[in-house]
């Protein structure tokens, strides 16, 4: 069995009777070196810091370590910070070992702490990692978030973005060694912190971040919310787009033709966990989806063109194809990619696109739609319509 027991900064005075009694049957103890530092001279157990990297020998690290030196069978203990289930290692030994095998002791989390500290209901706060997601990640457009940083330099770069992204309104308070004798609360606007960025955070921190404005919105951004030269799906195909793509949590979506990246950003806003790569041969355009990217938050990599760099990209759950339909070979790559049960939407505007995809859906079907859209404009002192461009759409999934 692998005990995993969570530890604040208040180390083994915070802990409660159960989880002391099993540091101090521990054997063998994992964890950082701030981790074991926290632990007194009660424990007498063998502690072992984590290598580095973790994940590469982490599985064979514990496998040896169940069976003991001594050839009996001992169990393994670790400590990790909080609750170890709340971004933490718990999840990550209970996804290598099984549920079976791990069994794990949770102390207060750092959002639980952090929460209480400002003031706010936890189901209402959003919880948001950074210790190995970009810092852009945390960029929103309204809301309240706990947010976990990396080290000490974490706010002031959330703080910078925040400005830069029209966000330099948002109260940001920062809360170092959360429980412990040396806890520390800080607050000033992302503006101020960006522009006054204090030397002396702890690396052990949180933010409690309140974004304003709050302009969210959830489905289908607005066309001027986006940066973009003109090549952007607009909103209303945006919205029936990401419909045919169904995003579920915690997929990856091919944004393939980018253009400004809206389909990628929406994608990533849609779902928990939901991710994207997005294909674009235009310098200045890649740079356009890496600003709109940042502006909302979403966790999109930006590549070359398709499909020069599709081997640089984990495979997607989903492929969107809004440009280089004529490009020979561009269709049969994304298939040639997308895994079973994978689906592919493409829109094209062209009869030469068209042309292209009525081969594909004569050889392997999927569903034909046609969009039209008017938007009402001054026609004198009256209103008349004016029509956009009819977008067909194809969507199929593999078989």
């Amino acid at each position: 069995m692998i005990v995993v027991v969570g530890i604040g900064a208040d180390g083994m005075a915070g802990l409660p009777a159960s989880s002391r009694r099993e540091l101090t049957r521990a054997t063998t103890i994992y964890g950082s070196p701030r981790q074991l530092a926290l632990l007194d001279d009660s424990v007498s157990a063998r502690r072992r810091e984590w290598p580095s990297p973790l994940l590469p020998a982490l599985g064979t690290l514990l496998e040896g370590a169940v069976s003991g030196d001594d050839g009996d069978v001992h169990d393994v203990h670790v400590v990790a910070s909080g609750d170890p289930l709340l971004h933490g290692i718990g999840n990550t030994l209970i996804r290598l070992y099984g549920p079976d095998a791990v069994s794990v002791l949770p102390h207060v989390s750092s959002v639980t702490l952090a929460c209480a500290r400002v003031g706010w209901a936890v189901q209402d706060t959003e919880i948001i990692s950074l210790v190995t997601a970009a810092s852009h990640t945390a960029v929103r457009r309204g809301g309240q978030a706990v947010v976990l940083s990396r080290d000490g330099t974490s706010p002031a770069t959330l703080a910078r973005l925040l400005a830069e992204t029209g966000r330099g309104d948002s109260e940001l308070t920062v809360l170092e060694q959360l429980g412990g004798p040396g806890e520390r609360r800080r607050s000033a606007t992302a503006r101020e912190w960006a522009s006054r960025p204090p030397r002396d955070v702890d690396g052990l921190n949180v933010m409690a971040v309140r974004y304003l404005p709050d302009d969210r919105v959830a489905h289908a951004l607005p066309d001027d919310a986006l940066a973009h030269d003109g090549q952007l799906t607009k909103q209303s195909i945006r919205a029936v787009t990401l419909s045919a793509l169904a995003p579920r949590p915690g997929e990856l979506l091919w944004d393939v033709g980018a253009g400004s990246g809206s389909i990628a950003v929406e994608w990533c806003r849609s779902a928990s966990g939901c991710s994207a790569v997005a294909f674009e041969r235009d310098d200045t355009r890649r740079a356009r989806v890496e600003a709109n990217a940042v502006a909302f938050g979403a966790a999109v990599k930006v590549l070359g063109a398709a499909p020069d760099c599709f081997d640089d990209a984990p495979q997607p759950a989903a492929i969107f194809v809004g440009g280089g339909l004529t490009h020979p070979g561009l269709l049969d790559a994304c298939l040639d990619r997308l895994p079973a049960g994978g689906r592919l939407v493409a829109n094209l505007v062209t009869v030469e696109s068209e042309g292209v995809v009525s081969q594909w859906y004569s050889r392997i079907g999927g569903t034909l739609r046609r969009f039209q859209h008017y938007h009402g404009e001054p026609v004198g002192g009256f209103t008349g319509w004016r029509p956009a461009m009819p977008v067909t759409q194809w969507v199929v999934t593999k078989r």
